[in-house]
């Protein structure tokens, strides 16, 4: 890594070079002051491995923190990745979320933290911890681990207490001296009341006329910002109340508010009390409804959305229809913050800020409503979920998943509600099934896995759900390569059918057992049991993505056993089905048996096309497993005329599979194509020039050689003329009907106040 030395610019301001790779975001607000200790933070660099900025909450760790890291990004050439953490509660997921953050798939087979540290042991990467305060022992114990085993490394955390962690640099970051707060006050103020800088230099200059009492010769703006201590979220809060109120009108109501928390909180430190103080003062200015509404919101983790804040927090004083316009002026008052960025629908966001959360929880808590508010919240996603996963067979699963995905700092909270206790148990093991669709097709399995491990420890009141997700965990664990796991639960699950005569539980234990023969290439048994799970089905009424998927099962097992017509068959069926409901994910699967069966056939021109439209398709949804399975398929269609970029497939398929840890799954069918082409591939090529265009591939990685491929080969006539010459009326899978069918839907029974989520 290059010499550290001050830069006073940003990249793009001193070279005019693009940034590097990273996800840091842009400032949504100007940056006031604080230049000596960004400049403090870079310097300490020059030696340090880690800094850990501390400091009271409020205070501007996270935005000094993040300037600090714009100054620096260009010595990074792997890049600056920001990981915030005050909306993770559960330490457990601490290292998924340091993935997430690094765009890191959620699939592999070992812990996530080897799977970090395997990604940045050769990379030179700054990555920012902010907000290690309330998870500091777990944080510790990564950051450690992470700078041992990469070198390159280097680690910008902000906590309230630091990490102490071998060779920890702290800079400890003081409220803003009064010129700064003043400067910032004066920015924040001119945002949302114009010309008060103009109003405000009158002030001082009436200010410095009066007589020689204390502070008479401070203006007021600077005796608000002295009396505030200088801490910027207090000075933030105070500007937005300009819109109302005079700068001496709100230097008057201060008083009360100071004595009185201090007063409620004796044993506080005094830096809690000034924080106290700031978030206090401007919940004192707020009305009984947005006092009301500020407490409820404080069950949301991350961002939530009006039509949840309408649901969640109406009732007992407040109507659904006061909490739109009593959510614009908590917008307007800076205690909520509206996401920069609209969802997929133009739906806006909004979340609170970490330390206006806490206060708004301690008084909910004073309020008596946490525990009423926390299990409403739990059964709004509980119903969101269970709507997803109703409607993820239909056109719109893209926009499902990115839904599932903005939401999962809620859907987390609603797990974690649902598994506090036994008596709730079997809320926690629906919901955990539920969200199968995103676990599995979304590239969340490791995560997914660790929610249905939990939810399983537990016995549940219903059976119907530890059932689903029984089912659910072994077609978790055949994508993992674990045969001996998915044998247990889907043998348990059958029992528990049985026993509780769950037909659609029965069903569903069924398919996923021949999958796994599939997969362990016991095709006859294959063969039988999905045929079976088919009739199930058909019986059920039910027709989704699993039943779609039940049939490309069958058409793999057909196709490995050398009868590629039944393959073809099944295949072009279950791929008209998914065209006709605009169902994409289980399509990608269909297209995926058909290239195999028309790779065999010989039809390599068909076969590469029904390859890449399955590629575009599996990295719309970041399928792990589908991008992994479809570019080993295309590696052998590509060896005879481009040799060189087919090396490159394989190794970046070598490299999706140890993601995984799946290893083919041990299948000889499986890794036949991968093994086959790889042997012709070092015979053309020679060991040497094979090995160069492997590493090349490997490097890239499974996303980046994918994304290359699908650009560069676009799906061409070859597709067209498979659907022209396939001949196949559209059918049904095996007699099921033609309705649009359910996911054995069964909210449990109890939800908060007899209302259902959605």
């Amino acid at each position: 890594m290059r010499p550290f030395q001050r830069s006073e610019a940003t990249p793009q301001e001193s070279t005019g070079r693009p940034r590097a790779p990273g996800n840091l975001p842009a400032a949504l607000s100007g940056f006031v002051g604080r230049e000596g200790e960004v400049a403090g933070v870079c310097e300490r660099f020059a030696e340090a491995r880690l800094v850990t900025v501390t400091g009271v909450g409020g205070v501007g760790k996270s935005r000094l923190a993040q300037r600090s890291a714009q100054r620096l990004q260009d010595r990074f050439c792997d890049g600056v990745w920001l990981v915030e953490l005050s909306g993770l509660r559960d330490g457990g997921l601490l290292d998924h979320t340091v993935a997430e953050a690094l765009d890191l798939s959620d699939n592999s087979g070992r812990p996530p933290r080897s799977a970090l540290a395997r990604h940045l042991a050769r990379r030179e990467a700054l990555l920012i911890m902010d907000g290690c305060e309330h998870l500091v022992e777990e944080c510790a114990a990564l950051t450690a681990e992470l700078l041992r085993r990469s070198p390159g490394l280097r680690v910008l955390a902000t906590s309230r207490r630091p990490l102490d962690v071998a060779g920890e640099h702290l800079f400890t970051l003081a409220p803003m001296p009064e010129d700064e707060a003043v400067a910032l006050f004066h920015a924040r103020a001119e945002a949302v009341l114009p010309g008060f800088a103009a109003q405000g230099a009158q002030g001082a200059q009436g200010a410095q006329a009066t007589d020689g009492a204390p502070g008479a010769h401070r203006s007021p703006v600077a005796e608000l910002c002295r009396r505030l201590d200088g801490i910027p979220l207090a000075l933030e809060l105070a500007a937005g109340r300009l819109r109302a109120l005079s700068v001496e009108q709100i230097a008057q109501r201060l008083d009360d508010r100071f004595r009185l928390l201090t007063n409620s909180s004796r044993t506080a430190l005094p830096r809690h009390q000034t924080l106290r103080t700031a978030i206090g003062w401007s919940h004192e200015l707020c009305t009984p409804e947005e006092r009301l509404l500020w407490a409820r919101l404080s069950v949301f983790a991350g961002t939530f959305d009006l039509e949840a804040a309408e649901y969640l927090c109406s009732g007992g004083g407040l109507h659904a229809d006061q909490v739109l316009p009593v959510l614009e002026e908590l917008v307007a008052q800076s205690v909520v913050v509206r996401d920069g960025r609209e969802d997929a629908t133009g739906q806006a966001r909004y979340r609170l800020l970490d330390t206006v959360r806490e206060y708004g929880a301690w008084w909910l808590e004073e309020l008596g409503e946490t525990e009423r508010l926390r299990r409403r919240h739990r059964d709004w996603y509980l119903g969101l979920a269970t709507w997803c996963e109703l409607d993820w067979f239909s056109p719109r699963q893209a926009e499902l998943a990115a839904r599932v995905e903005r939401e999962l700092p809620n859907l987390r909270l609603a797990l974690e509600c649902s598994l506090e206790s036994p008596e709730d148990a079997h809320t926690g093991q629906y919901l955990a099934g539920t969200l199968w669709f995103y676990w599995i097709g979304c590239g969340r399995l490791a995560e997914g896995q660790l929610w249905l491990d939990r939810a399983l420890s537990l016995e549940g009141e219903q059976p119907e759900a530890r059932a689903k997700a029984l089912w659910v965990s072994g077609l978790a664990s055949v994508v993992r390569g674990d045969a001996v796991g998915a044998l247990g639960v889907l043998h348990e699950c059958l029992e528990l059918a049985e026993d509780g005569q769950d037909a659609t539980a029965t069903a569903y234990a069924t398919q996923m057992l021949g999958c796994l023969a599939v997969v362990g290439d016991d095709l006859p048994r294959a063969k039988t049991l999905l045929a079976d799970a088919l009739e199930r089905f058909r019986e059920l009424g039910e027709l989704n993505t699993l039943v779609i998927l039940a049939q490309i099962e069958l058409a793999m097992a057909h196709a490995f056993d050398g009868e590629l017509e039944a393959a073809l068959s099944l295949g072009e069926e279950a791929r008209e089905i998914s065209a006709e409901s605009g169902e994409r994910w289980a399509l990608s699967y269909a297209l995926y048996v058909l290239a195999y069966a028309h790779m065999v056939r010989g039809d390599d021109e068909l076969a590469r096309a029904l390859s890449v439209e399955c590629l575009t398709i599996k990295r719309e949804f970041h399928d792990v497993l589908g991008m992994t399975m479809a570019l080993e398929h295309l590696a052998p269609l590509l060896a005879e005329s481009e040799p060189e970029r087919a090396a490159e497939v394989v190794g970046a398929t070598v490299a999706g599979w140890r993601l995984l840890g799946a290893q083919r799954f041990g299948s000889h069918y499986f890794s036949q194509p991968g093994t086959g082409c790889r042997a012709r591939l070092l015979a053309e090529l020679g060991e040497e020039r094979f090995e160069r265009a492997y590493r090349r591939g490997h490097e890239m990685g499974l996303v980046a050689l994918v994304t290359r491929e699908v650009t560069e080969r676009a799906p061409g006539p070859a597709v067209a003329r498979a659907e022209r010459d396939a001949g196949h009326s559209t059918r049904r899978p095996r007699g099921a009907p033609g309705q649009r069918a359910r996911q054995h839907a069964v909210p449990p029974a109890g939800s908060a106040d007899g209302e259902r989520g959605v």
